[in-house]
């Protein structure tokens, strides 16, 4: 276990903003998760989960209270189903189970983050997400101070969201999840941008680890490596539309999407055709290759970001009377949530 002291956000968030975090506390244990909870009880601190800030934005003013880290690592595997410590970097597991030639998570390849903060907001891309493999995740609870297995339908998992963090944001800290997954492969056909990329590269072969191989060249060529590009991933949800809507979104020329989570219109899209890919705004470009990600090239305030993502959304409601939702979690004190409440 290692504790620190007033890091910076900036440091811990892959958009690298944010103020300094009073405690941060990496754990190794359940004895170092008790115990970390039991500091930050004991100096009458909030506390934060925390997984590779690939999915969190930080305000200025910081974080007066704990964050906790999980360094817990490694993945094992009975019959099919792959256990990861919830620290284990997230694309380890995809790559284990692709060269195990298991099929259900290799859509997911390249996916900043960690194992434990996987389930926590569902995610998913190219026609796949955690969801459909998820059987559990061990974790404790720490409003009952009990260590518990979750199941699947605990979860409660729709489009990028989870009870961990909708109703129940901040309760639980994951320990382990374990997926079921399967030999086989993904059924054609893929999704666009896979098939895409198979009929320009003549493909072929589509078992785990070379649908894995597409995809990783798709998601390198579009996406920044938030390790060494400050960025925090798609900064604005898909827009999900019902069978009656579609008549009317295709008649106006918008391209829809049909997968097995529903109908739904590319963000990124929308934002392309407001003229914005590729125009920076107070320090944030948003990229010309995928525009649902906002890159920070100069912005040193979360002010900046906040201001270039609210410009973004009125635009594209104004074009395509569409308001686009934000995807990341923002990290912020108590009294910035009671604030929210009396303004809403």
């Amino acid at each position: 276990m290692k504790i620190t002291e007033n890091v910076p956000l900036s440091t811990l968030t892959t958009m690298r903003l944010g103020g300094p975090t009073r405690f941060v506390i990496e754990v190794e244990s359940k004895v170092d998760i008790e115990y970390a909870y039991n500091f930050a009880k004991s100096h009458a601190l909030p506390t934060f989960v925390l997984g590779g800030g690939a999915n969190t934005l930080a305000h200025d003013e910081g974080f007066n209270g704990v964050i906790i880290k999980n360094a817990m690592q490694g993945i094992t595997e009975e019959e099919g189903i792959i256990t990861a410590m919830g620290g284990t970097d997230w694309d380890a597991v995809v790559e284990y189970a692709c060269k195990h030639e298991y099929t259900g998570i290799e859509a997911l390849s390249k996916i900043p983050g960690s194992s434990g903060a996987a389930p926590v907001q569902n995610i998913g891309a190219y026609g796949q997400d955690i969801s459909q493999t998820f059987v559990s995740a061990e974790v404790y609870d720490s409003v009952t101070g009990v260590f518990k297995t979750m199941s699947k339908d605990d979860f409660h998992f729709s489009y990028r969201k989870s009870i961990m963090n909708t109703t129940e944001r901040n309760r639980y800290f994951v320990i382990s999840i374990s997926l079921q997954l399967k030999v086989g492969r993904m059924e054609r056909p893929f999704y666009n941008s896979i098939e895409k990329y198979i009929f320009d590269h003549n493909e072929t072969v589509f078992t785990p680890i070379n649908v894995r191989k597409i995809v990783s060249a798709i998601r390198a060529d579009k996406l920044p490596d938030p390790k060494t590009t400050p960025s925090a991933g798609s900064f604005f949800k898909n827009i999900y539309i019902t069978e009656e809507e579609t008549f009317d979104v295709t008649q106006r020329g918008i391209p829809i999407h049909r997968g097995n989570d529903g109908i739904k219109i590319n963000s990124g899209w929308l934002i392309e055709k407001s003229g914005l890919a590729g125009q920076i705004y107070n320090g944030i470009r948003i990229s010309d290759k995928a525009a649902l990600v906002l890159i920070n090239e100069s912005a040193k305030s979360f002010s900046d970001l906040a201001a270039t993502r609210d410009f973004i959304i009125t635009t594209v409601f104004n074009a395509f009377g569409y308001r686009l939702e934000q995807e990341p979690i923002e990290l912020v004190n108590q009294s910035q949530k009671i604030d929210a409440l009396l303004n809403n």
